[in-house]
């Protein structure tokens, strides 16, 4: 019989088809014994895992140890350096020079004149027949007295006249160093600027009224905010007030001094303290930053009052101003400033150069030596190369004597004043080492080096 439910011929062929059936396996049973030792094989392989982790991590960090200890070394070296250079300088900053010399201004007097309604050249111009087709009026007065100064009338019509009447002369001049407008503030002052030169060569010119005197000058110094006593105010101002700071007209107020002492030789404007006086107020304005810019308007103006004293004048007033100007100025490189302001090369500035910083120098001596021989001795004594020597002076020392003895006849009468400069330089150039790291160790060296090039052999 055919086994219908059996496989085919062919069937019985195939390999796949004819492979027997696999057997079930017989599933083991895990106890907690099993567990127990399979966990234990596991952490006892991970122990060994790192254990070598460890080893191996050893030897790589043995290394890098050494190369953090080497990195840790150098740090430290240069800390020590640092320390060491520390120690070494006499300064941690370099100064610089810089005194506030305004400070907050004052309300300035009014500039309109009610008087002016009634000044001759108003009234010539309103009766004349030119008014009735203008229709000119009194109450504008002003506004046409400042067209006229403005278009440089005014100065043209006085001359005419030969006369500047009272209200004129003091209306222009509170224009001049108080008015907000800088068009007319200039145009004030090139009005006195005319009239006062042509009085001073002498044109034909009849008389002033009213004359500012040195008083009305120092009120409006004192306006604009000037600190006499400046050398108690050592920081710069830094300020955004409007009343705070240099004033806008003190420009007008240099040149109007400026021409008042050109013409002082022929009518008694200043006298001999108040020149004395301004000359102080100008060069203390060199120290101001803010004002550097008017450096050559200062320059000018303290050589017209230098040249406004008389020479039986100066003789005396050349020391006071320097030992006035020692007392005020500190003992820092303001006072090298105040010294290399009073350029020029006529004889007085140079004399005035020479007296300053001989003056300045007895200060900062503190008034121990006066003589000429026995300060350059004392200078010559000071040690260089002593660590405890403040350079920073030495560098005050150095530039004060040069700025005295160059400018002085002592070196061509006293040979003995050239040779102990020279030593001094020789001191200073030669002791100070190029590798001294002390502050201004190669200002000074450098300086003296120069110095000593251009002394006169003996």
């Amino acid at each position: 019989m055919i086994d219908m439910d059996g496989p085919l011929d062919f069937e019985s062929e195939d390999p796949l088809l004819s492979s027997s059936t696999p057997k079930k396996k017989r599933r083991k049973v895990i106890g907690l014994d099993d567990l127990l030792t399979d966990y234990y094989k596991e952490k006892s392989r991970l122990v060994e895992r790192e254990s070598k982790r460890a080893k191996a991590s050893k030897c790589y960090n043995s290394d890098e140890d050494d190369d953090v200890s080497k990195e840790t070394a150098f740090f430290e070296t240069i800390d020590e350096c640092q320390q060491q250079m520390k120690e070494i300088s006499s300064e941690d900053e370099i100064s610089y020079w810089g005194m506030q010399v305004f400070g907050n201004q004052k309300t300035p007097p009014p500039v309109t004149f009610p008087e002016l309604r009634s000044c001759e050249i108003l009234n010539s111009f309103m009766n004349n027949e030119l008014n009735s087709s203008v229709e000119f009026r009194a109450e504008r007065g002003e506004a046409f007295l400042e067209g006229l100064i403005i278009n440089g009338w005014l100065s043209k019509l006085v001359f005419m006249c030969g006369h500047v009447e009272k209200s004129i002369a003091m209306w222009t001049f509170n224009l001049m160093l108080y008015s907000s407008k800088e068009e007319l503030r200039t145009s004030a002052c090139d009005f006195w600027c005319s009239i006062l030169s042509k009085t001073e060569v002498d044109l034909p010119f009849a008389k002033i009224d009213w004359f500012p005197s040195y008083s009305d000058l120092k009120r409006a110094l004192e306006i604009y905010g000037f600190l006499p006593n400046f050398s108690s105010n050592r920081e710069l101002m830094n300020t955004d007030s409007d009343t705070g700071g240099p004033p806008q007209n003190i420009r007008a107020w240099m040149k109007f001094m400026a021409i008042c002492c050109q013409v002082r030789s022929k009518h008694s404007i200043f006298s001999t303290s108040e020149a004395e006086e301004l000359i102080e107020v100008v060069i203390c304005l060199f120290l101001d930053r803010q004002l550097q810019g008017l450096s050559m308007l200062f320059y000018e103006c303290m050589l017209s009052v230098i040249s406004c004293f008389t020479e039986k004048e100066w003789h005396y007033s050349c020391e006071k101003v320097a030992k006035s100007l020692a007392c005020r100025v500190p003992q820092d490189l303001n006072c090298l400033r105040i010294v290399e302001c009073i350029s020029g090369v006529n004889t007085r500035s140079k004399c005035l150069r020479s007296a300053v910083a001989f003056q300045i120098l007895v200060n900062c001596l503190d008034n121990k030596v006066t003589d000429a021989e026995e300060i350059l001795k004392f200078l010559i004594s000071i040690n260089v190369k002593d660590r405890s020597c403040d350079l920073f002076k030495m560098y005050i020392y150095l530039v004060l004597t040069e700025n005295w003895l160059y400018s002085n006849p002592l070196l061509e009468d006293k040979p003995m004043i050239n040779e102990m400069w020279s030593l001094y330089l020789r001191n200073c150039s030669c002791q100070i080492t190029n590798t001294d790291l002390r502050t201004y160790a190669s200002k000074v060296r450098n300086k003296a080096s120069y110095l000593l090039q251009g002394t006169v052999k003996g």
